[in-house]
């Protein structure tokens, strides 16, 4: 199973990503992790991602692609794997999709929220970063970044639409239900 998981800062990404490789055994590759495990590693990868953190850009698509094919390239990965906070543009989504090819991705799950829950979520977790004016604006680049995501995914009949509000059991099984139509769909 090859998969994307989308949605806003807040909708619980990362716990439902957890739970959906430990069920399916599939690899979790965050952008994120790729991006501090290759500065970390002092990778000529990692050592351009961290000049452009420092200058407080963000890590162009050049690079999170290069790190992302990296990965993928790694023989765990054939098995399956979730991609989380990648792709976030649709540029990023057609260079994945040319890198795969025939082994595209199957599925993408968006997972929506309203700002209401997302703000609540957000300033509960007390993070130094989590302040209104910064999550509005978060919110802001997410959805500018996201919708033409959301409609190339759309397009391709590959885009999964799930309600995050609930509890985290309620959102897995919703994941589940969608991930269940999926495996039966590939059997037929």
């Amino acid at each position: 199973m090859r998969l994307v998981l989308l949605g806003p800062p807040g909708a619980g990404k990362g716990t439902q990503a957890e739970r959906i490789c430990a069920s399916h055994e599939l690899v979790h590759l965050s952008t994120g992790d790729l991006l501090r495990a290759a500065v970390a590693a002092g990778s000529e990868l990692g050592l351009r991602a961290k000049a452009a953190m420092d200058a407080g850009d963000l890590v162009s698509d050049e690079i999170v692609l290069a790190l992302v094919r990296e990965r993928l390239e790694q023989p765990d990965a054939a098995k399956g794997f979730l991609l989380d906070g990648f792709p976030r543009n649709t540029a990023q989504a057609e260079a994945l999709d040319a890198d795969l090819g025939d082994r595209g991705v199957q599925r993408v799950i968006s997972m929506r929220l309203d700002d209401e829950e997302i703000m609540r979520r957000l300033l509960a977790r007390g993070r130094k970063d989590d302040q209104e004016i910064v999550i509005r604006n978060r919110l802001e680049v997410y959805r500018e970044e996201t919708a033409p995501l959301i409609a190339y995914y759309e397009g391709k009949d590959l885009l999964s639409s799930i309600d995050a509000l609930g509890t985290m059991d309620e959102v897995f099984e919703r994941i589940q239900s969608v991930l269940a139509d999926e495996s039966a769909g590939a059997g037929a």
